[in-house]
């Protein structure tokens, strides 16, 4: 698992530590692997040319520290004061000590330089960036490879939002704990390739967000014993599909039987084009209630406006996934008073038609509107897109982290919905069961783009569940 705390348990776990090393250890200890990580990304330190943008706090002591590591190897250590009576004066003086000098003028500097390490702001900082400090760091993009120092300048730790100009990072290095916004867009997009630097650090116990990791997927997986049926391993009730639309429900179903389904019951309108497709599925002309035994229930891709059947889904008494269509038929009132499980699956347009806000505003703060949904509906809500996310009342938000953009494509979602449908039917909480969902949906369209990232259809991703499945358990 990989786990990510905010800024206030950071600090208090740095005060802690600091506490008991002597003066100035902590930040040596952070520079000497941020150190190293430059030398990996360098290749060759000695001869090389580094640039650090060194901000007033202790994020450009790390890049100045890290620096001096630098100039003793025998590469040109150059730092770009942004405040320079107010630059950390034991990193400064190491740096210079070590051969390492400051510039005059920091264009030339950049023009040359092979990597540019971002020490300007730190995880404290609010707000984007000073219109000087964002014209180095372009600058320094049209160049060099930037490094950022814990995260990128000018982007939130704790929220992943972005809220003006910001450092666009091709590698970070964070010490001590990943924070939130080096997870969820849209700040992870800026923050690179990903290291984290072990500082010793006490941390709680639970993190602020959390992402699954293959051996966390196949401990949740289910798997069928030996005296299994078809009602053990999980019958999946789908509501999906409409005249316009039957495909929706083709899809929905191909998720739900690939995600492990003992069973699959449709109700809807489209029962041809889905036996064509799926003949073992079970198919009934409603109202779902009468449509057989299941432990859970999809419903909403492509019904269009065909609602009737949502009252009847609701009113039962096993977990309800409600994606697309039947989302914009609810009310927090309505999936307040089940008392079996919901899961929501909106994307950022219909999270925005349930929150009554714009799109965009969405977009820019997903982890403030995941919880808020989950918190308002009093259901898991799992929220798709760059970074779909998973949030209920009582644990870290989950950060999927096999999202991919070739899931853009009409129909994808439409294919996790059936799967974690199936994974609710099998016994899965709703936040495991979206968890998982997610993780191999993204396996799946990885895994059928390809190495070179070909485009995908949604079929082609819901054909290759069972890989992703396989992929988790090897």
């Amino acid at each position: 698992m990989r786990t990510a705390y905010s800024v206030a348990d950071v600090r208090a776990a740095e005060r802690e530590l600091m506490a008991r090393l002597p003066e100035g250890a902590l930040m040596r200890r952070a520079a000497a692997g941020l150190a190293v990580a430059c030398g990996e990304l360098l290749g060759k330190v000695y001869g090389a040319r580094v640039v650090l943008l060194v901000g007033s706090g202790d994020n450009g002591g790390d890049a100045l520290y890290a620096g001096a590591g630098l100039a003793r190897r025998g590469a040109g250590v150059t730092a770009v004061l942004l405040s320079p009576g107010r630059a950390h004066p034991g990193g400064l003086a190491a740096l210079r000590a070590a051969g390492g000098r400051v510039a005059d003028e920091a264009r030339p500097a950049l023009e040359r330089a092979d990597l540019v390490v971002d020490g300007i702001v730190g995880i404290g900082g609010r707000g984007g960036l000073r219109p000087e400090a964002d014209r180095l760091v372009r600058a320094a993009a049209a160049t060099a490879t930037v490094l950022a120092v814990d995260l990128p300048s000018g982007v939130d730790a704790d929220t992943g939002e972005v809220p003006g100009d910001a450092v666009h990072a091709d590698a970070t290095v964070t010490f001590g704990a990943y924070k939130p916004g080096l997870l969820i867009d849209p700040a992870r997009e800026r923050a690179g390739a990903l290291r984290l630097v072990d500082i010793g650090l006490r941390l709680p116990g639970e993190p602020a967000a959390e992402a699954l990791q293959h051996a966390d997927v196949a401990e949740l997986l289910p798997r069928p014993a030996a005296e299994s049926d078809k009602y053990r391993r999980g019958v999946v009730g789908v509501v999906a599909g409409s005249a316009r639309y039957p495909g929706a429900a083709v899809l929905a179903v191909a998720g739900a039987l690939r995600g492990g389904a003992g069973a699959v019951r449709y109700v809807g309108p489209a029962a041809d084009a889905v036996l064509a497709h799926f003949p073992e599925t079970l198919v009934h002309a409603g109202p779902p209630h009468r449509a057989g035994r299941v432990q859970s229930w999809v419903i909403g891709p492509g019904i269009g406006e065909e609602a009737e059947a949502l009252d009847d889904v609701l009113a039962a008494d096993v977990p309800v996934l409600v994606d697309a269509d039947g989302l914009r038929f609810l009310t927090p009132e309505r999936v307040r008073a089940r008392t079996a499980g919901t899961l929501l699956t909106p994307h950022a347009g219909e999270a925005a038609a349930l929150l009554g806000r714009d799109r965009a505003e969405i977009e820019a703060g997903r982890l403030r509107a995941v919880r808020e949904l989950a918190a308002g509906y009093g259901a898991t809500v799992l929220l798709k897109g760059s970074t779909t996310l998973v949030a209920d009342a009582t644990g870290p938000v989950r950060v999927n982290p096999t999202g991919t953009g070739w899931l853009a494509t009409a129909g994808s979602g439409d294919v996790l919905s059936g799967l974690s449908g199936s994974l609710l039917a099998a016994g899965l909480p709703a936040r495991d069961a979206a968890s998982v969902g997610a993780y191999l949906h993204g396996l799946a369209a990885r895994r059928a783009a390809g190495v070179r990232g070909a485009p995908v259809t949604a079929s082609q991703v819901a054909d290759h569940l069972g890989v992703a499945w396989r992929d988790v358990q090897d």
